[in-house]
């Protein structure tokens, strides 16, 4: 399979078949030419003898100091080494993969004018399954993300580490060569080219717009569930209740947990309950909280897409072929977003950890054991997980304080005010994961809570989730050695299994 690269560069669903699944880029022949014309504009510009930024001028603060025709490739490759000056741990490679298809489609828009062949060797590293190690710290975003983007670069030179397909790590040199690749020699501008965009801080929003959407689908499989077991109704969320305050992904929640509630035989044995006027909120408000957050991550999906489909460079050849210095590396839009993002899951996992909580409270839970426990004083059952989530939504909460207003000027205060988006960025992946785990506890509680509200048993739509939790648990019983059991479940949700136990009743939105 392979993925053509034309005209209208990439989709966010590309872009993922590329970055996550592997498949091939292709750039098709039409953008071959239009970067050629592009980069025959630049080499107007080269013999010219007019001092340009990028082209025959140093960088940042020193963009007025002026570089001799001799030494203007070596300042390409100076350029790279120089940037290349992350720390830190590891960026997984799916992030940097992902970063390198969203510069692709920038070197490839022609605003950059990069050499066909660079953008040629871009994709071949791609291909080849080579990915350039990238460290944790070195972006402000902005002028982009420089540094991330410039060990990619690096790797391109034939210097650096690479990560290879089956994970270990080798000089890129070497790797290049195994792979029949050659370095490449980089002219006049193109350093700045592969460096000047927010393509690491768009990577990480496209790949967290995806897990995003389906661990939201799974809030409301997990509240769903809860709301079963609390004996709670699913009256609240009718479509006419809805429309009364018709936000958009507060209804897409509420019809998700309308059609998973469907035909619960637990649900209906109350229902004349006159005891239980109103659910509690964590109940009650749950598409209003899931939903709401459905439509930040909808807001957030279009920015990806405007950034995606931007060509981002400074400075950027013009159709008319001059070149012009512009400010449209800077990375706020999209870290405003990330940071937006962090805040709503934040807020989803803390509305889960409320239900967990409610489960297991015997003054709340109507009738269940205290903390679900086989024997209550012998066994101490759920509570301490109850713990490990609540430790879990309190770091998420830390990472939602938005990264995106801290700005720490730099480069001799000509870069006076940067994003921080690839911190943003990467405190947005560190939530993702922890909300995973968050939901496994509350799929792990309610499902205990299930078995033990026999012989009254889920939904049509849930009771799949109860039995492959409970199977995976080994559901309610004496105390058990808990870490694993959850571990378990944690990835059933993040390899899409929960999803998949339901898909065949429900179709999620």
């Amino acid at each position: 399979m392979s993925v053509g690269l034309g005209e209208k560069g990439l989709t966010r669903d590309e872009l993922l078949r590329i970055a996550r699944g592997g498949e091939r880029v292709v750039i098709e022949q039409p953008v071959i030419e239009r970067l050629r014309a592009q980069r025959a504009a630049i080499e107007v510009m080269v013999s010219s003898g007019v001092p340009v930024y990028g082209v025959s001028t140093g960088f940042g603060s020193l963009a007025t100091t002026y570089v001799e025709p001799d030494q203007r490739r070596a300042l390409q490759q100076a350029l790279i080494r120089s940037h290349a000056a992350g720390v830190g741990s590891h960026v997984e490679v799916e992030v940097v993969r992902a970063m390198m298809v969203s510069r692709l489609t920038t070197l490839c828009s022609g605003v950059t004018g990069v050499q066909p062949s660079t953008a040629l060797a871009y994709a071949d590293l791609l291909n080849a399954h080579i990915t350039p190690v990238v460290h944790e710290y070195g972006s402000l975003g902005c002028s982009g993300d420089l540094a991330p983007l410039a060990h990619v670069a690096l790797a391109l030179m034939g210097e650096g580490d690479v990560t290879l397909a089956d994970g270990t790590i080798s000089p890129a040199a070497a790797a290049l060569t195994a792979a029949g690749l050659a370095p490449v020699q980089l002219a006049e501008k193109e350093g700045l080219a592969l460096l000047n965009g927010t393509d690491g801080m768009l990577g990480h929003l496209i790949l967290a717009l995806e897990d995003g959407r389906n661990l939201l689908e799974l809030s409301d499989v997990a509240a769903s569930l809860s709301i079963q077991a609390l004996r709670g109704t699913d009256r609240v969320f009718i479509a006419e209740l809805q429309a009364l305050r018709p936000h958009a992904g507060q209804r897409v929640s509420a019809a998700n947990l309308m059609a998973l509630l469907a035909g619960s035989p637990i649900v209906n044995s109350h229902a004349g309950d006159t005891t239980q006027v109103q659910d509690a909120y964590s109940l009650r408000c749950a598409p209003q909280v899931h939903g709401a957050a459905r439509d930040t991550f909808a807001h957030a999906a279009a920015v990806a897409d405007i950034e995606l489909s931007s060509a981002i460079d400074n400075p950027s050849v013009l159709p008319d072929g001059t070149l012009s210095s512009n400010g449209n590396f800077h990375g706020a839009p999209v870290g405003y977003v990330l940071d937006f993002l962090a805040i709503a899951l934040a807020d989803v996992a803390s509305m889960s950890e409320r239900r967990t909580d409610r489960l297991l409270d015997v003054h709340r839970n109507f009738g269940l054991p205290p903390f679900l426990a086989h024997q209550a004083g012998v066994d101490s059952g759920l509570m301490i997980a109850q713990y490990t989530q609540a430790a879990m939504v309190s770091e998420m909460k830390r990472l939602a304080a938005p990264a995106s207003v801290d700005s720490i000027p730099s480069s001799a205060m000509q870069e006076d005010h940067v994003s921080m988006g690839w911190h943003a960025a990467r405190k947005l992946r560190r939530s993702l994961e922890a909300f995973a785990d968050v939901l496994a506890i509350e799929l792990v509680a309610a499902a205990r809570a299930m078995a033990l509200r026999a012989p009254l048993g889920a939904s049509p739509a849930t009771a799949p989730v109860v039995e492959l939790v409970n199977r995976v648990t080994g559901g309610p019983g004496p105390d058990r050695w808990l870490a694993p059991q959850l571990s378990a479940v944690a990835e059933l949700v993040r390899a899409g299994a929960v999803r998949a136990a339901v898909s065949s009743h429900v179709e999620l939105h």
